[in-house]
């Protein structure tokens, strides 16, 4: 059963069913704190989360790495979205969302679980 889903989503698993739903990035080592502190309240929701916290990288080369890993999502976060208290929210595919508070990652993250969505990109579609 694994191999046959595992060929049918070619390694893109969908967030339900990933092993790694979220990574959060940091900008900076400045920005260290707050990324542990995101990937902690996101844990503590109840997804899979891992925090790169990986010195000699620029934050390009770690997000092309969450991005060959497959995370489905990308949290960037800098002293922005530190100020703020929100995190930068991109996907795998590189599709770049926006700012959203934890609150609202959590929001969404708990409907593609509930829902079983493959499209995890409409969660991100603000409505003005």
């Amino acid at each position: 059963m694994i191999a046959v889903l595992t060929e049918h989503y070619g390694g893109k698993w969908p967030f339900w069913l990933s092993p790694r739903q979220i990574i959060v990035v940091p900008i900076n080592p400045e920005c260290y704190d707050y990324a542990k502190e995101a990937a902690k309240f996101l844990q503590e929701a109840g997804f899979c989360v891992h925090c790169d916290l990986i010195h000699d990288q620029r934050m390009q080369k770690k997000i092309r790495n969450a991005q060959l890993e497959q995370h489905n999502f990308i949290l960037v976060v800098g002293e922005k979205e530190m100020a703020k208290r929100t995190v930068n929210v991109r996907t795998r595919d590189n599709v770049v969302h926006g700012e959203f508070t934890l609150d609202e990652v959590v929001a969404a993250c708990k409907h593609l679980v509930k829902t079983k969505d493959l499209n995890s990109d409409t969660v991100w579609n603000r409505t003005s």
